[in-house]
């Protein structure tokens, strides 16, 4: 070719370029050799623990056969400290992409039995550029976290490689979805990115997560801890609230990986994937009605209420076990994704408190980050009370989810279920800020506060005055009542488009949502908003 050259060869040596067949067996078995790991002790180790390979893991994330690897043959440059002499394969980390069913999906996998999974320079630039093309390509991006933290030996590299894994996380937040799944430790500044992106899952008795563990809280504080008991999934899933799922077992967290994906758009650009439903769109629920308590001060699970409205009584709840008051979930109407948010009477009454809020907030912004429309359900008394709520900022992470239901383009629809009182039921998206379709059941109470609460504040002086204080006060509850918390109240001011039978439910969802489809409500020109916090 013209401009070739070529270099002496010993005698009988192949030309470079012109691979032989010891060539490409020599390719074939250092892949092989790279694919098997790089101790079958090391992979027996991780057996040991209940833990799978990095290889295992990706081929239950994947579709069979479909993941395309890249950059395996990548090594370290690094020096000192004997990392001259151990440059193995992959540095640590498996990247590439596959399909979860049929659709792209990019991944990166920590190897702990490399290292402890630590993140170096080349380790580092591998994530640095499957997340690049992840953003590129549209499609999601799912971590497989099972590591050390940073490579002490490659020192402040190691630190620049997170830096550059955060600002990509926070680049392609509300772009694509983003995925941590955690099948190990994840240590210091390691555990903001799972932190940045959009679900995190954990696996009880192998995944942790802290800023700093036990050795150093005790150091510092003189508080003794085990791991889990600082940073294992069941702390996180219900105290922390950093875990949005918890499972026992790995298989059945990636299975459950592959579940969320089939619910989510590969992009912000995109609609959710609908799927054929065979449960009927006119279905009527009968069993709402029971279901629900016609006397406000009786308790209920919220959740037999959504399994009754959606396609074959399945969804995905998130946080299922972090502010319990509250329940977010992912199910679908008629085949299309909807997003659920609804009180929870089972567990304070559903009252808003801050974790509620923070929870409902960014599920909210979730959805509408990747057109996911909303389906709120309420049965609200209000915000919870207390010198501790007010203290630590009831106000403002109250107004976390209002900003959100505000700000949120996707389509809304609310259905109170029962009572609504106060500012928990403007905030529980209300017509009055931005709802597109407002409905109610037949036995709802729609009011500044509940009949008993306002009677007094209103009649106060005339239940003091009179003869039979309790009398009168039953007697002004039900004037009050009659006046201005009957069923029909908001409905005659517009502030309610329909009370609905509650066995029609599914249905009306089903029509609203369909003419909601393709709704186009643009935001004022910004840069962003400024959200409380």
């Amino acid at each position: 070719m013209p401009g070739r050259t070529s270099s002496p060869e010993a005698p009988g040596a192949e030309a470079p370029g012109t691979p032989g067949p010891d060539r490409f067996g020599e390719l074939a078995e250092l892949k092989e050799r790279i694919r098997g790991g790089p101790d079958p002790k090391a992979t027996q180790r991780q057996h040991a623990k209940g833990k799978l390979t990095v290889r295992e893991r990706i081929e239950l994330l994947l579709d069979k056969g479909s993941f395309t690897e890249i950059e395996a043959l990548r090594r370290h440059r690094a020096t000192g400290f004997g990392l001259e002499h151990r440059r193995p394969h992959t540095d640590g980390v498996v990247t590439g992409w596959g399909t979860v069913e049929g659709r792209t999906v990019f991944v990166y996998a920590h190897d702990f039995r490399i290292f402890g999974g630590a993140l170096g320079e080349a380790h580092a630039a591998k994530i640095h550029k499957i997340m690049d093309m992840a953003i590129a390509a549209g499609a999601p991006l799912v971590s497989l976290n099972d590591g050390a933290g940073a490579r002490i030996q490659e020192g402040v590299s190691a630190l620049a490689g997170y830096g550059g894994i955060f600002q990509r996380n926070t680049q392609a937040s509300g772009v694509i979805p983003q995925i941590s799944v955690m099948l190990g430790p994840c240590a210091g500044g390691a555990a903001y990115s799972p932190a940045l992106t959009d679900f995190v899952f954990m696996v009880r008795e192998t995944s942790q997560m802290f800023i700093t563990g036990p050795d150093v809280v005790k150091a510092v504080t003189g508080e003794e801890i085990t791991h889990d008991g600082l940073g294992g999934a069941d702390t996180h899933g219900t105290a922390s609230g950093v875990a949005h799922f918890v499972y026992d077992d790995e298989e059945t967290c990636l299975a459950e990986v592959r579940y969320l994906l089939s619910l989510l758009p590969s992009n912000n650009r995109e609609l959710p994937p609908a799927a054929h439903s065979d449960d009927p769109a006119d279905r009527r629920g009968d069993a709402l009605p029971d279901l629900v308590p016609a006397d406000g001060n009786r308790s209920y699970d919220v959740r037999s209420v959504i399994a009754e409205l959606v396609d074959d009584g399945d969804f995905m709840e998130v946080h299922a076990a972090w502010a319990t008051n509250l329940v977010c979930a992912l199910a679908r109407l008629d085949g299309q994704v909807v997003g659920f948010v609804a009180n929870q009477p089972a567990a304070l009454a559903g009252v808003l408190d801050i974790r509620a809020s923070e929870k409902g907030a960014r599920f909210v912004q979730f959805c509408d980050s990747f057109n996911i429309p909303l389906v709120s359900l309420v049965d609200v008394p209000g915000f919870l009370p207390g010198v501790d709520q007010e203290h630590n900022g009831i106000i403002r992470h109250g107004a976390k989810l209002l900003y959100a239901y505000c700000n949120a383009t996707v389509p809304r629809v609310s259905v109170v279920l029962r009572k609504a009182y106060g500012g928990a039921y403007i905030v529980m998206d209300s017509r009055s800020i931005g709802a597109d379709v407002a409905l109610a059941w037949p036995d709802n109470e729609i009011a500044v506060m509940g009949a008993e609460g306002a009677a007094g504040v209103v009649f106060r002086r005339e239940i003091a005055a009179a003869e039979d204080p309790e009398a009168m006060r039953a007697q002004k509850i039900e004037e009050y009542r009659r006046e201005l918390v009957h069923p029909y109240y908001a409905a005659e001011r517009g502030l309610v488009d329909d009370v609905i039978d509650p066995r029609d439910t599914r249905a009306v969802l089903i029509r609203s949502l369909a003419m909601l489809r393709a709704k186009d409500a643009g935001l004022p020109h910004r840069k962003h908003g400024n959200p409380p916090q």
